[in-house]
């Protein structure tokens, strides 16, 4: 909804039996069909995750603006952030028991998918209702769309990480973020166009238009998955562990801490993240272009940092990589509080987009490297659901707060602002020391970190490594 939405120890709890996985580069014989099929499933994967790209890119950025047109007060934005988060983390709960009932995680995944897509087209056209409680509609469809898409998180995670090995996958994930992100970027731009072009003739219009071809786009992106292979997941009595079990294991587990540290700072987060939105087109009343303008610095500055990300992460671990970049994220609402001339905000969404860029991705890619195959789809359905119920309650409170605290500037928003960074530096010091890495990496300082991600003084080995170079799929 967001582009927000971070003493060493060799014992890895969740982990119980070792990583088997399909090798790309399997040798001849009874394993060459594997070999296609992990080389077809790439394929498809990646042309489907272009359509998820544009679907996204036309509707995520343009959610909290499609409320405060159908009349959403700032209450209700926080509702419309955090309920479908909350309730789509929820359901993920019972991802495992549906895809054995369905009979594998492919023909899970695109069920959910293309169900999805019927609620987006539902959404686009709700832009043309005139009825008294078309917001409540909104959100109810919101929540049934995001619940779709969430369920299938943890089943296209574990099928992606299965084609993928362990040592790659940072480059591969930061290439592909890159190539998709700039997809989005693309689509997000020619919403924000749309939205502009047609302000005069009519802004429901614009709206009805970025959400049918949001729609249109997860039904072909859900074609493409159908062309994906399943790989065959046995049954391990280990991995049937409940979601009281899991929490149960908080002092020993370095994965549930790490979990803990991503909640906390997801929280602080959304305390203030649904109301950048409302601050940038109520308060100081932008235009949609220049909205989307800077959603489109943020994002772009994402996809430049990604590869040099991953790199990084793929070198010193990705615990390391988010120690840094989930710091610079805490800082990002404090500028907010500085100026609002437009050139000075672009500024601040290039920090925020550098900075959520390298926290997303070592975070994604630590859940990967934490917990083997036969537990990837149950431990990511539980991440999902404690995050998803961290955002649930900042974003919750957020708009309680947003027009109950005494302004800074003349802003109440500011106030929430200045709230949400105190809250993440708090979250992120009590934590960040907690869950360490889980697989061998090179050991540096985070000033020696900090200089090598903004090429003031690279690591020694970063360019050199030739096993660094960005992977492509074989296309």
């Amino acid at each position: 909804m967001s582009s927000l939405a971070t003493s060493p120890s060799k014992t890895q709890p969740l982990q119980s039996a070792p990583d088997k996985r399909i090798s790309v580069d399997s040798p001849p014989g009874k394993t060459a069909q594997r070999k296609i099929n992990v080389r077809e499933s790439l394929r498809a994967s990646f042309k489907d995750g272009i359509f998820a790209s544009i679907m996204a890119g036309m509707t995520e950025h343009y959610i909290i603006p499609f409320a405060l047109l159908l009349g959403a007060t700032l209450q209700q934005v926080g509702w419309v952030s955090a309920l479908p988060s909350l309730l789509g983390s929820i359901s993920q709960l019972f991802a495992v028991q549906v895809i054995h009932w369905i009979g594998g995680r492919l023909r899970f995944l695109v069920r959910a998918i293309l169900v999805q897509a019927i609620f987006l087209l539902a959404i686009a056209f709700l832009a043309w209702s005139d009825f008294p409680y078309r917001v409540e509609m909104f959100l109810s469809l919101l929540v049934l769309s995001t619940i779709c898409g969430g369920l299938a998180g943890p089943a296209w995670g574990s099928l992606m990480t299965e084609y993928i090995p362990k040592q790659k996958r940072g480059q591969y994930f930061g290439w592909r973020h890159r190539i998709l992100g700039i997809v989005n970027v693309a689509s997000l731009t020619a919403a924000g166009l749309v939205l502009y072009w047609t302000r005069e003739l009519s802004q429901a219009l614009g709206f009805f238009i970025i959400f049918l071809i949001g729609a249109l786009a997860r039904f072909v992106s859900g074609g493409y998955l159908a062309q994906m292979s399943e790989v065959p997941q046995k049954r391990d009595p280990a991995s049937d562990f409940t979601f009281v079990m899991f929490l149960a294991r908080f002092r020993e587990s370095n994965f549930v801490k790490f979990v803990a540290f991503m909640a906390t700072l997801t929280f602080s987060t959304f305390l203030a993240a649904p109301f950048f939105a409302v601050f940038m087109l109520r308060d100081l009343e932008l235009s949609y272009l220049t909205y989307m303008v800077l959603q489109v610095t943020s994002a772009v500055t994402g996809l430049v940092a990604l590869p040099w990300w991953g790199r990084h992460a793929d070198l010193v671990g990705n615990v390391r990589v988010l120690r840094l970049a989930g710091f610079l994220a805490t800082l990002n609402p404090l500028f907010w509080l500085v100026s609002h001339d437009v050139f000075y905000l672009v500024l601040v969404q290039v920090l925020a987009g550098f900075s959520w860029s390298g926290t997303t991705l070592s975070a994604t890619n630590f859940i990967y490297d934490a917990v083997t195959q036969q537990k990837r789809v149950r431990c990511i359905g539980y991440f999902n659901v404690i995050n998803g119920t961290a955002l649930f309650l900042g974003a919750s409170l957020g708009g309680f707060l947003a027009s109950r605290l005494p302004p800074i500037q003349g802003y109440s928003l500011l106030t929430l602002f200045a709230l949400s960074a105190l809250c993440r530096l708090f979250s992120y010091f009590l934590l960040f020391r907690r869950f360490q890495e889980v697989r061998p990496s090179r050991e540096v300082s985070s000033q020696e970190l900090f200089f090598s991600v903004v090429g003031i003084r690279p690591l020694i080995g970063l360019s050199r490594d030739w096993s660094l170079r960005p992977i492509r799929p074989r296309d």
